[in-house]
């Protein structure tokens, strides 16, 4: 049974962001398998029990690839930053429908220097992105409620990126104008390196989680997705 997270996770990706290349990685590949991909999978699986709890149409999959764990490989492809490995850990347990890792969902990132929770969609593609705004736009009230209730405030505070100019199509003077130029609809929380040594940690990260429901759900009801 997964308790909490070792302070051996967090000295080798130290160790990765000094040594980012493939010929280290391979010598260190069972160090990666022992003390990052192995507690990671079952920290999953031991939210498996929590997650169902904040929204039964939420998943955790504890699989080796293709599950809630994102893979440590990065795609370079596109990127003037070609070094070949990740230097955090991304969990992400998406809607019951998503694909990809702009389906709505609950995240944790450890990095070294950056630990936090992430609730929301980040870059969801145009119709997704314009269904939200118009669902704004025709329940402010809801949204307002989501985002400026205190037990959601006590953590979590919004992220991402904005527009400069107001949509096309949407009133410059709305009065959540500046709600609508948001390109992602995401909240983070952010969490100390000790956090992930308690021994409490999947139920604080799940009471976490939980206080982000009403902003999910708005999310959810706007891309026409049970809650």
């Amino acid at each position: 049974m997964f308790n909490h997270f070792e302070p051996s996770l967090m000295t080798f990706l130290k160790n990765l962001q000094v040594n980012n290349d493939r010929e280290w990685f391979n010598d260190h590949k069972q160090q990666y398998e022992d003390d990052v991909r192995t507690p990671a999978l079952a920290f999953i699986e031991q939210m498996e029990q929590w997650i169902p709890l904040i929204s039964p149409h939420y998943e955790a999959s504890a699989k080796k690839v293709g599950g809630s764990l994102m893979r440590i490989y990065r795609d370079v492809r596109f990127s003037k930053n070609k070094s070949p490995f990740k230097t955090n850990v991304g969990i992400q347990f998406r809607h019951e429908v998503g694909k990809d890792v702009h389906a709505p969902g609950f995240y944790l990132h450890i990095a070294a220097g950056e630990i936090f929770l992430g609730v929301g969609t980040w870059q969801p593609d145009r119709d997704s992105l314009a269904a939200i705004r118009d669902h704004m736009v025709t329940k402010p009230g809801p949204y307002l409620d989501a985002i400026e209730h205190e037990p959601f405030t006590e953590f979590y505070q919004l992220g991402g990126t904005k527009l400069i100019r107001p949509p096309k199509g949407y009133d410059k003077d709305h009065s959540l104008i500046e709600e609508i130029k948001r390109k992602d609809f995401i909240a983070l929380c952010p969490l100390q390196e000790s956090d992930l040594y308690q021994p409490d940690f999947c139920k604080m990260v799940a009471s976490r989680f939980g206080r982000a429901q009403p902003f999910q759900k708005f999310i959810c009801e706007a891309l026409g997705l049970r809650f």
